[in-house]
């Protein structure tokens, strides 16, 4: 009888994932037009110009960021700048031979060093040589608190003390207090992987949510939290365990993402990694639905942040778990009642 009902069950979920699973797929993108860590509009025709050596449109884009206080967007584009960098170094070695003390050539040198440093085997000693090249990034431009977002995941690399890393993050603040990349470094800091603990790095995140502008990034660093007590095997999945956080606290995390994204449009780039992110958690969670909802948000802008975590095939990752959380859905749905004829229906089958 058991195994009756279990087999019923599975012709009935079937039922369902085949009834609703093509009408879930309304507003999600087809596979193929779904891009992983596209650049935005402004930064896209920067970086063909450096593939082609050419500095000059990467120094003209950054200026504008520093001259205009655009401390958001001239952290993801220097970070970006610095990844691309990495792998093609010789247009950033053109610039700073032209303009050794450019602000902006500075920034991206001091983010690139501290990249490398990072991968090296002998991290701590190497972040500690590159310590004097954030310094003059920051000499150079010194309203500009990206450097200091750069000090501070330098700081977490050479172990350094509680006090001197508060010192760095009232400097960082005290540029722009609601950066987002410097409050996500404080994040990491105080991580239960690093010098802190989930509930540490819990109540950091919800009292700088509390505090954040309205449409501001930073809203979502209580579900960065929980991204990073998830990826550690914290339990959320069953109250009064051992661990300091609980279920309902990563649940309200999730839920105060949700009303973040709901403010931005539809396949708009900027939230595109907190939307990500969320999508994950949700996953994680076990909320389809919601999870399903944060897909079609995304659009074309598929992140490598958090996917990279499941695997090298990141993208492929990403699209798997999309068609998965439509299943999810569908499955959950019930099927449409039997429609009455008021009369016997013929079996068109076998049995006839």
């Amino acid at each position: 009888m058991v195994r009756t009902m279990s087999f019923l069950r599975a012709l009935i979920s079937t039922a369902r994932m085949i009834r609703h699973t093509p009408d879930l797929g309304a507003g999600l993108l087809g596979d193929d037009e779904v891009l992983l860590d596209v650049a935005d509009e402004r930064l896209g025709p920067t970086l063909v110009a450096a593939a082609l050596g050419d500095h000059g449109p990467a120094a003209k884009l950054l200026a504008a960021t520093r001259e205009g206080a655009e401390w958001e967007n001239r952290d993801r584009y220097a970070t970006r700048l610095a990844t691309f960098a990495y792998h093609r170094g010789d247009w950033l070695g053109d610039w700073l031979a032209a303009s050794p003390r450019d602000p902006d050539a500075l920034l991206v040198k001091a983010e690139l060093s501290v990249r490398r440093a990072w991968e090296s085997p002998a991290r701590a000693e190497r972040l500690r040589d590159v310590g004097p090249l954030i310094e003059a990034a920051a000499d150079a431009a010194p309203r500009d608190p990206v450097p200091w977002r750069i000090a501070l995941d330098h700081a977490r690399g050479t172990h350094a003390s509680h006090s001197a890393f508060e010192e760095l993050w009232a400097e960082a603040v005290g540029r722009s207090s609601h950066h987002y990349g410097c409050h996500v470094s404080a994040l990491q800091y105080l991580s239960a992987q690093w010098y802190g603990s989930h509930r540490e790095c819990f109540d950091f995140a919800e009292r700088a949510a509390e505090d954040a502008l309205p449409g501001s990034l930073v809203q979502a660093l209580p579900v960065r939290a929980a991204f990073a007590h998830l990826l550690s095997g914290g339990d959320a999945g069953t109250a009064g365990t051992t661990t300091t956080v609980g279920p309902e606290r990563v649940d309200a995390a999730a839920d105060l993402a949700i009303a973040l994204s709901a403010e931005y449009a539809a396949g708009d780039p900027w939230p595109a990694e907190v939307r990500n992110l969320l999508a994950y958690v949700l996953i994680t969670r076990g909320r389809w639905s919601d999870a399903l909802e944060q897909f079609r948000l995304i659009g074309p802008y598929a992140t490598s942040f958090p996917w990279a975590y499941l695997g090298e095939d990141v993208l492929g990752r990403f699209l798997e778990l999309r068609d998965t959380a439509r299943l999810q859905v569908a499955t959950g749905m019930p099927l449409p009642p039997l429609r009455r004829t008021g009369r016997r229906a013929r079996s068109g089958g076998h049995y006839a």
